[in-house]
């Protein structure tokens, strides 16, 4: 079956992203007939939820595989987990509905400059994303930075189980030279 690459980026980011231009350079370089999708994802979660499914849902004759990065990581377990395929995640947010409470009010994208403010309901709608019990490990390959400032790797290391994963020490949120891991993060999404 054919394969999309469905790479999904983190909370106030975007497809201009550093790690969704290096994704999206090292495709067109060495995979030039593969479908990569960089969707901009919402702001909010339902609406971010509602953009993934339509992107899946346009691909529904190929196989969707899941490049996550911090929130896009949240997003591409609960993808990975419905629709199957494989998924790759960059320092994933575990439980963004513990971190995002800090975050309610308002806010600017610094990619977009969208205006938008986050509420109580916005948390709920990322509880209803949550993935309790990740099955299936063997299809997901976890990259953690120990430095990582804004979410302890430990809860990744811990729900990811069972699953791929390289732990560097030191390091930061954004996954230093993320680019370096981009041909094995490839050979690993498309070997059936």
């Amino acid at each position: 079956m054919e394969k999309v690459v469905i790479y999904l980026h983190g909370f106030l980011s975007s497809p201009q992203s550093l790690k969704a231009q290096q994704t999206l350079a090292f495709v067109n370089t060495h995979y030039p007939n593969l479908t990569l999708e960089i969707p901009n994802l919402a702001n909010y979660p339902a609406e971010a939820h509602t953009i993934i499914e339509t992107v899946i849902k346009e691909h529904a004759d190929k196989q969707c595989c899941f490049i996550g990065s911090s929130m896009g990581g949240y997003f591409s377990t609960y993808m990975q987990q419905k629709f199957g395929g494989k998924a790759v995640l960059i320092n994933p947010a575990v439980k963004p509905y513990e971190l995002l409470v800090d975050y309610l009010g308002e806010h600017v994208n610094p990619y977009t400059q969208q205006h938008f403010t986050l509420q109580h309901s916005h948390i709920d709608e990322l509880i209803g994303l949550d993935v309790p019990l990740v099955k299936c490990c063997e299809n997901i390959w976890v990259l953690l930075q120990t430095g990582d400032e804004t979410l302890d790797y430990r809860q990744a290391e811990y729900k990811y189980q069972g699953a791929k994963m390289t732990i560097e020490q030191g390091g930061d949120h954004s996954f230093q030279d993320f680019e370096r891991f981009l041909p094995e993060i490839f050979r690993f999404l498309l070997q059936d």
